[in-house]
């Protein structure tokens, strides 16, 4: 599951704006806004999850899953260039 910090980070690095997001993902700015709040992605629709991850994943990131081993945090990477 895609985490509101990783929403952001994500949109951060490929310096998007909100409604860059939006419109690649094909969802409004409100679903942004609120999958980017505390209310997180799990109020949104599996659809629209899916649709956002899929449009940041697209540009190029890799989203990093939490490692309770490690005690890593859930994350987000941009893929090389020449992988881009």
């Amino acid at each position: 599951m895609l985490t509101p910090a990783q929403i952001r980070a994500a949109r951060s690095l490929l310096g998007w704006n909100g409604v860059e997001l939006a419109k690649a993902a094909g969802v409004s700015l409100q679903t942004i806004r609120r999958m980017e709040s505390e209310l997180g992605p799990g109020r949104s629709s599996a659809a629209n999850v899916e649709g956002v991850r899929r449009a940041l994943e697209t540009a190029g990131v890799i989203f990093l899953e939490a490692d309770d081993a490690s005690e890593v945090g859930p994350g987000v990477r941009l893929k090389m260039v020449s992988e881009r």
